[in-house]
């Protein structure tokens, strides 16, 4: 039941593991929903998590149950958390702290019990200092943190990777796909500055244009294969 936070750079898979720890929880027979926080304004998000009742705004037609309330025994994915609006963090923080919602445009509170996962992309602990993101709420939030290294700190789960999505793209094409060795090399030079994402993205475009049911390094996007030599990672 406990909430999670998850931090990594974009594209390193952050709802794949929330969606993960769902899965292995108590309340995998509940539901898993997600929502961007940055993807809404701010009064599109108030609704989408709290919910609002019949003419509470322009185009209200009906009542509207909010994430937090349609979770109920399952998990909230609250991806990219650090781009929330004051005034909405200070709502989440009250959701959180009194296990209870009230609906935009509503006086009465709704009890909702679902399990935050939270994501983001950011920096949350200079965002406070800057006074960007509220120091409660990072708090209320930071029970379990995991942070997603990059993709270039792993290299070593590259080889992993390849196999796992060149074997979905095969079994979706339906049809028989190896990697040659110099195609494989470049894929492991290359810095991966969107990660997994960027990953995934050129191998799908890779087993577009192969020939034979073999991805070459010819296939791979310019900047992959004429990638410069890997960074080397410090161990400190």
């Amino acid at each position: 039941d406990s909430t999670v936070l998850l931090s990594g750079e974009s594209g390193t898979g952050k709802e794949v593991v929330a969606r993960y720890i769902h899965g292995l929880s108590q309340r995998s027979q509940g539901a898993f929903l997600s929502v961007n926080c940055g993807a809404l304004p701010e009064s599109l998000l108030e609704s989408e998590l709290f919910g609002h009742v019949k003419g509470s705004f322009t185009g209200a037609v009906r009542d509207k149950k909010g994430l937090l309330e349609a979770a109920e025994g399952g998990t909230l994915f609250l991806d990219e958390v650090g781009e929330m609006t004051p005034a909405t963090q200070v709502k989440l923080l009250r959701a959180l702290q009194e296990r209870e919602v009230v609906p935009v445009g509503s006086t009465q509170p709704v009890p909702v019990d679902a399990r935050i996962i939270a994501a983001t992309n950011r920096e949350l602990e200079e965002e406070i200092r800057t006074g960007g993101f509220r120091s409660d709420l990072y708090y209320r939030l930071n029970v379990i943190a995991l942070h997603l290294p990059p993709l270039r700190e792993r290299r070593e789960d590259i080889p992993l990777l390849v196999d796992f999505f060149v074997g979905r793209l095969a079994r979706e094409g339906d049809r028989a796909l190896e990697v040659e060795a110099a195609a494989m090399e470049a894929l492991k030079k290359h810095d991966w500055p969107g990660n997994v994402r960027e990953l995934e993205n050129a191998l799908e475009r890779a087993a577009v244009v192969a020939r034979e049911g073999v991805l070459r390094a010819d296939d791979l996007p310019v900047r992959v294969r004429e990638a410069p030599p890997a960074r080397l990672v410090s161990e400190e």
